[in-house]
């Protein structure tokens, strides 16, 4: 009988947990994996808005009443009406004691708009989860803390990772002032971006191609040296899938000829040169292209250029190359992140050119390390991306 006891005692816990306590817990999973859906929404709506926001972050609204969404908006373009208002709008009167669920900090300023938060607060909102906090000085924090005063239940950092890498340039701006610089490039398996003639047309898959396409909608603007514009003759625009970026073209000598496609198309061209050649530059102008003269070293220094850019309210580049532009932003310093497509081919040849150039490390100890590395297939390529610091 002492036996049957002692095992009565130290057998499940679950015998002391009473129906209240569990049904509690219950409760409190259940909210946690509706949160967690309703916000991966706001998110995907948030995307909508990327071609379109600029400087604005994209962010996504949600709002739920008694299990039901009764709401949904996303910031769609700059000077609109932020998320929050299109989901109110929609909800009505539902969104009394609602929960929104929203992807960045409910502004607590006037912009272009209202403050988000006064409106919240009017339509009787009684809880809001957000995925992050807004770095923006105008509201960091400033929105939670009007909220609470007004008697509305705050949540933060639900999915805030995936808010940030949705928007990496507005967050990176504030956290450092400085621009977010992600490079990419396409080279062969045993790692040629080009042949030893310089024929690089394609390396990459049509797949891949249409990724970057979308990837330069995204971004404020995309950076190239001269050679490549000399060599390639591209438009760098986002053929069609979205807005056209800044085009950027690190071209020391001004050596780029008058009728280069990248002159001539809609998307407005900035180029950083050395050397004032007072005719070409007039020229240029003409042509509407910005042209930037940087202090007269042996070259261009990219922290310049990324400082000069962020003074044009540019806070997130692309950079496609070639090789030696791509070295020179390793060299200073200045890359965040990294995507590199491979291609299941080998070029070979000593003098086929590398996505890193440069004079290169001494060391394999002094190399440069990447973190955070992921793999996926698009089409027949794999792209490899990480961060950088």
């Amino acid at each position: 009988m002492k036996e049957e006891q002692a095992a009565l005692v130290l057998t499940p816990n679950r015998a002391f947990i009473t129906p209240k306590i569990y049904f509690r817990g219950f409760f409190m999973v259940y909210r946690q994996n509706n949160d967690i859906a309703y916000m991966k929404l706001a998110l995907k709506l948030a995307s909508k808005g990327s071609k379109r926001v600029f400087p604005n972050p994209m962010v996504g609204a949600v709002i739920v009443n008694n299990g039901k969404i009764v709401g949904r908006g996303y910031h769609r373009y700059f000077g609109g009406p932020h998320a929050e208002i299109y989901a109110l709008e929609q909800a009505g009167d539902l969104a009394k004691h609602a929960t929104l669920y929203v992807t960045l900090e409910p502004c607590a300023h006037w912009g272009k708009t209202p403050p988000c938060s006064d409106m919240l607060i009017r339509a009787g909102i009684g809880r809001v989860v957000a995925a992050s906090g807004d770095p923006n000085p105008k509201t960091a924090g400033k929105g939670f803390k009007k909220l609470v005063e007004h008697g509305v239940k705050v949540d933060k950092n639900l999915l805030k990772a995936e808010a940030h890498r949705q928007n990496c340039a507005y967050f990176e701006r504030f956290s450092s002032g400085q621009p977010h610089v992600l490079v990419k490039a396409a080279m062969s398996l045993d790692g040629k971006i080009c042949t030893r003639t310089g024929d690089s047309k394609w390396i990459s898959g049509e797949s891949s191609r249409k990724l970057v396409h979308e990837l330069r909608s995204n971004r404020d603007a995309v950076i190239v040296g001269i050679n490549t514009v000399l060599k390639d003759n591209p438009l760098l625009t986002s053929h069609g899938l979205g807005k056209n970026p800044v085009r950027v073209v690190i071209d020391p000598d001004f050596k780029i000829p008058l009728t280069a496609k990248i002159l001539n198309s809609d998307a407005p061209t900035i180029i950083f040169g050395r050397l004032k050649h007072k005719v070409k530059l007039e020229a240029l102008n003409k042509l509407g292209v910005i042209t930037v003269i940087c202090p007269n070293k042996n070259r261009i220094n990219f922290k310049y250029i990324i400082n000069i850019l962020n003074k044009m309210s540019i806070y997130s580049l692309l950079i496609e190359g070639g090789g030696e532009t791509i070295a020179a932003a390793f060299e200073d310093k200045v890359v965040d992140e990294i995507m590199m497509f491979l291609s299941p081919i080998i070029i070979g040849g000593r003098e086929a050119k590398t996505p890193v150039e440069g004079f290169g490390k001494a060391l394999v100890s002094n190399a440069i390390n990447v973190s955070r590395l992921k793999t996926r297939r698009i089409g027949k390529d794999i792209l490899l991306t990480a961060k950088v610091r």
